[in-house]
């Protein structure tokens, strides 16, 4: 059967147009960035603590976000940001990860002072740039590339066997951790832990002995081979030997 022009030329507009539909998560977002006045090391309402200053070969290369913030989903999840002024701005801007929540001036980031420095061309730009204060800039989402296994941090307000609060490290890739699950023997069944705040979920009253964790980025779920031991202790961290791409 013979195509019309028009439904030719509709098929024609589709083939092209597919490509572009299909990739639209990879364009930038146009917003605005600040950065703020303390030291590097900005890890807050993530709960990131000390892991939160270098967040591996980033180095101190984190932000504050607001909208981004997603009730603390927006964790641990990577940026390219750029800013917009051509005779400053390097033109593949600076590649952050966010690490706390924060607000400025319709801004979607409060970059720190390191971040901040990597939106310039040199060292002077970097210099012309904090005289701005707030910059426009556009940014995209792009997967983390932190270096190891997926980890399970216990935070140090935890005590075995009382109670349990932990971040889930190092998920590379374009995922939010949407949810953690300790398997219960006895009930032989999974039970959600409470995010309770930013990237830290918890559990009253975990069972004794070893303890399997699993967390789900995106639509799958995440089951690490190796539980965290029953000799666990708030502070440490386990390797899951999990890796994410």
């Amino acid at each position: 059967m013979e195509l019309g022009f028009r439904h030719q030329l509709g098929l024609v507009c589709v083939i092209f147009l597919f490509p572009a539909l299909c990739n639209c998560k990879e364009y930038f977002t146009n917003s605005r960035a600040t950065y703020y006045g303390s030291p590097d090391g900005y890890a807050g309402a993530c709960g990131f603590g000390e892991y939160g200053r270098k967040m591996n070969w980033y180095d101190g290369r984190v932000a504050g976000v607001s909208g981004l913030w997603r009730n603390g989903a927006g964790c641990g999840t990577c940026y390219q940001v750029k800013c917009k002024i051509p005779e400053l701005c390097d033109v593949n801007g600076a590649f952050l990860v966010a690490t706390d929540q924060g607000y400025g001036d319709r801004t979607d980031f409060v970059m720190s002072p390191r971040a901040f420095s990597r939106l310039g061309r040199n060292q002077n730009a970097s210099a012309e740039l904090k005289k701005y204060g707030t910059v426009d800039i556009a940014y995209r989402r792009v997967p983390c590339t932190f270096i190891g296994n997926v980890l399970f941090h216990i935070k140090e307000s935890s005590s075995n066997p009382g109670y349990l609060a932990v971040l889930i490290l190092n998920v590379n890739g374009k995922y939010d951790v949407n949810g953690v699950e300790m398997w219960q023997k006895q009930q032989q069944r999974w039970e959600p832990l409470r995010r309770v705040y930013g990237a830290v979920f918890d559990f009253a009253n975990p069972p004794r002995g070893a303890i399997l964790l699993r967390f789900q980025v995106g639509v799958n779920w995440m089951t690490p081979n190796i539980p965290i031991p029953s000799n666990w202790k708030p502070g440490a961290t386990y390797d899951t030997k999990l890796q994410l791409y």
